[in-house]
Formats: structure tokens, C-alpha cells, sequence
């Protein structure tokens, strides 16, 4: 059965990994015929990347499901794949739960797309989540911007925090090669990227599974030495790097960001909790005391960076007392954006089985108040923008209001201007900032500045 002339849909749910994830399936699924359909009801197929990271997330691609399994009822050549986290951890379980289904595909095998589909397209029903080893990846992904990208750099995570379903459905940390990477890279600035994002979910852990140590004992591959590796692609002007583990994060690192120009002043760290005694019970190998010292050598280095979090609430059996050291370690720190998150019991996860758990009113009240509290920081952060000239990327159109524009600063803050896209996409552009909010800026370009 051919492709041509079918359309397909992607839902993606989640993490950056994962959209990095959907733009690859969407690129194979060029490549076999297949043409973008913007509402999920005008397509012939339909795949939803999933995210198990939160219930709600999860029970939200069922709802979606739920529909399209109807739908199918009376198109029955409708194609229905479920991929990613929740595919991952429930494999043949969601075939039962959903025997409309036609494929069901952990993260791993998102680079086997074509090939799974074959054996759909034959009659099959597949389900693809055993473990296997990541071929290198020479898909060409269908990229959602014309100016931003990301770049996988490694894959999987070992480690066991005990509130994680990751490690469980992502597989062993799998490091791609650094001239893998360049490659791709090079590739990206030829196609006129600016700006690449590395990913990983712990992506200072690069490089401990490839071959080969330094004589000062250290591994030979780690992101600081592929920061310098590929920061001479021509034509890319941006470089940033996601997700940071406090476990791993070192002083060279951060030298190393500071050394290189084209490596953005904004790192993304989670702490995930300001007690040692709940750090201690989520595995994350680390204390508040060391996280402190990460984020205080950052600001010696680089005095105006920006740092955004993560924050775990309500996590089993946290007091009252513990909760508060967490509050005191956003209001002594200052994050620029910290992304905040209720406990949410995961399958097949230590904490979900422990007997502690705390109410929903509790974790809804600590929601609440981590959430005012990191706005706050915000904002004060944000005023030190007012008045000063930051270099954007323009990336879009401001979907909002059509006659400005939107990019980012070098520190991830997206700034609005007045702008027309066609002369100004791709390009960095002085702006003067003149309103600041919590999460965002509004700018003007001086007259002295030139945007044709």
C-alpha cells in the first residue's frame, strides 16, 4: 500500500525531546508521500506522541483517542499510532484498551517509522517497544521553524529518581557521536538555521558512554568538549543546550559557556526540591547546598545570565518545613522562569507505591504558592531588561497581533516588536526593551537601525 497523496497529523505532548522526536517521524512520513494536515480530522493518519511525565497529560491522549477510535468506526483506512512515553509503558495493554490502534511505538524506534508502517500498511497490528540500540540518526526531520532547531545529542537517562517513569521509557543513556552531531549541524547552517538547541534529558551527562578518558581521568567526550567541538559551524549563530542535571554540571562547563560567544547566557537547571531530606528521598543525587554552589559560580562568570528550574511540590511525605526551604531557595536565588509541578504518582515508580502521599487540597495549596512566589522572582528579574538594547532572533510572526514580530534575547526572554517577518525573520536585531513582564518583553527598534 502506497502513501501518496495521504495526510497525516502529529499531536505532540511534552518535553522538547519529544518534539525533537516529532519533527523526525513527521520528516519520514514526508518522505513516503505523505502531506501535513492541520486539523487532525482531515487526516488519513494520525499519530500522538505522548508524554507520561503527569497523569493529566496521559489522560489526555486518551480522551484524544477516544474520538479518532470512534472516527475510525466508518474510516476504517484511518492509520491511529500512539508513540513516545505512554506507548513506551503500556505497549500491548493500550492495544486492549484501544484495539483501534494500528501501531503502538516506544521512543526508540521513532527512527524505524517507515519501516513499522510497512507492516501496518500489510494488515499488522504492531507494537514496537522492546529496547535496541539507536542507530544514528539520517532522517531528515521536518523542521517546525525556519530559524530554530534542536539537535538530539543524547538519548535515554540512568538515572532512578524514584518519581521518574523516564529511565523506564526512554531506555540507557545512548550519546550520539560528536561528529554525528557536527554533521547534522552543518547541515542546519546550510539550510540557513541560526540558532540550534541541544538536547538530552540529562545532557550534561554526554559522552560517559563513549570510548575513551583524557589523562587528567576524565571522559574524553563530555558536552563541554562538544561545545567547543562544533561551536565553529559557519552560519550558526546561537547555541543553547536542555536539560541540565545539578549531578553533573561543572565548574569547566560553565568556563566553557563563558568562553564561547555563540553559546547563549541562559541555562536551564532543575532543582526539583529546596530540602535535602526530599532530594535525598527522590534519588537526585545531589543537595540544595551544591545546587547553590552551581548557580552562585554562574553568576560570578556570567553575572546577567538566566536561569530557569524545575520544582517538584507536594512530592510523598514533604512537610510544611520542607516545602518552605524550597520557597527560600527561589527567593534567595531569583530564577528567571521556574516550571512548577503538583506530585503525580507514575506506574512502575518507587514513590508511587509509598504510603505517604500527600492530599490533592495540600499539593494544590503548595501549587499555588510556589506559583506567586516564582512570578514574582520573575518579574523582578524582568526589570533589569527596561531600557536597554538586547540582540533578538527573530523567529515569527506574532501570532497575536500581526503587526509585530517575535523573537528571543540571548538569555531565552521572548521579546514583541513592531515588524514585518518577511524582511526580518532570521535576522538578530537590535531592539530597545520598553515594557517588561514576568515572562516576556516588548521592544522597539532605534531609528538608527536598519531592517530591510
Amino acid at each position: 500500500m502506497t502513501a501518496v497523496s495521504r495526510r497525516y497529523h502529529i499531536t505532540t505532548f511534552g518535553c522538547q525531546m519529544n518534539k525533537a522526536d516529532s519533527e523526525r517521524m513527521a520528516g519520514i512520513l514526508e518522505t513516503m508521500g505523505f502531506e501535513w494536515a492541520e486539523q487532525p480530522d482531515n487526516a488519513d493518519l494520525i499519530l500522538y506522541n505522548t508524554c507520561t511525565i503527569r497523569d493529566n497529560a496521559e489522560q489526555k491522549v486518551y480522551s484524544y483517542l477516544g474520538k479518532q477510535a470512534a472516527r475510525k468506526q466508518t474510516q476504517p483506512d484511518l492509520t491511529l499510532i500512539v508513540a513516545g512515553c505512554v506507548a513506551q509503558q503500556e505497549g500491548e495493554q493500550l492495544l486492549r484498551r484501544v484495539p483501534e490502534l494500528d501501531l503502538v511505538m516506544g521512543p526508540q524506534h521513532a527512527n524505524r517509522l517507515q519501516d513499522l508502517l510497512e507492516d501496518v500498511f500489510s494488515g499488522n497490528q504492531v507494537v514496537a517497544t522492546e529496547p535496541l540500540h539507536i542507530m544514528e540518526d539520517i532522517t531528515k526531520p521536518r523542521r517546525d521553524s525556519t530559524v530554530t532547531a534542536w539537535v538530539n545529542v543524547i538519548y535515554g537517562c540512568n538515572e532512578r529518581c524514584t518519581y521518574c517513569v523516564v529511565p523506564n521509557v526512554r531506555g540507557v543513556e545512548q550519546s550520539r557521536t560528536p561528529e554525528a552531531i557536527r554533521a547534522e549541524i552543518e547541515v542546519l547552517a546550510q539550510q540557513g538555521f541560526k540558532e540550534i538547541t541541544l538536547l538530552g534529558q540529562n545532557i550534561d551527562a554526554y559522552g560517559r558512554d563513549l570510548p575513551g578518558s583524557t589523562p587528567e581521568g576524565r571522559h574524553q567526550h563530555t558536552l563541554t568538549d562538544l561545545l567547543y567541538y562544533i561551536h565553529d559551524v559557519p552560519g550558526i549563530e546561537r547555541i543553547r543546550f536542555a536539560t541540565s542535571h545539578p549531578r553533573y554540571f561543572t565548574d569547566r562547563l560553565i568556563r566553557a559557556c563563558a568562553e564561547l560567544p555563540k553559546v547563549c547566557e541562559h541555562f536551564h537547571i532543575p532543582f526539583q526540591s529546596g530540602s535535602n531530606e526530599i532530594l535525598k528521598a527522590m534519588a537526585r543525587g545531589y543537595t540544595q547546598e551544591k545546587y547553590r554552589r552551581i548557580i552562585d559560580t554562574i553568576r560570578q562568570v556570567m553575572p546577567d545570565a538566566s536561569i530557569s528550574a524545575d520544582a517538584i511540590v507536594g512530592f510523598p511525605g514533604e512537610t510544611e518545613e520542607q516545602f518552605e526551604q524550597t520557597l527560600q531557595l527561589i527567593d534567595d536565588l531569583s530564577f528567571d522562569l521556574v516550571n512548577t509541578a503538583a506530585y503525580s504518582p507514575r506506574p512502575n515508580t518507587p514513590a508511587a507505591l509509598w504510603q505517604n502521599q500527600l492530599s490533592e487540597a495540600v499539593k494544590s495549596d503548595r501549587l499555588q504558592r510556589i506559583n506567586r512566589l516564582g512570578s514574582t522572582k520573575a518579574m523582578e528579574r524582568s526589570e533589569r531588561y527596561r531600557d536597554r538594547t538586547e540582540e533578538i532572533l527573530v523567529e515569527a510572526q506574532n501570532t497575536k497581533d500581526p503587526t509585530q514580530v517575535m523573537g528571543r534575547t540571548r538569555s531565552n526572554r521572548l521579546t514583541f516588536f513592531a515588524g514585518d517577518i518577511a524582511t526580518t525573520k532570521g535576522k538578530l536585531i537590535d531592539v530597545k526593551i520598553t515594557d517588561v513582564r514576568a515572562f516576556s518583553l516588548t521592544g522597539e527598534v532605534p531609528a538608527s537601525v536598519t531592517l530591510a
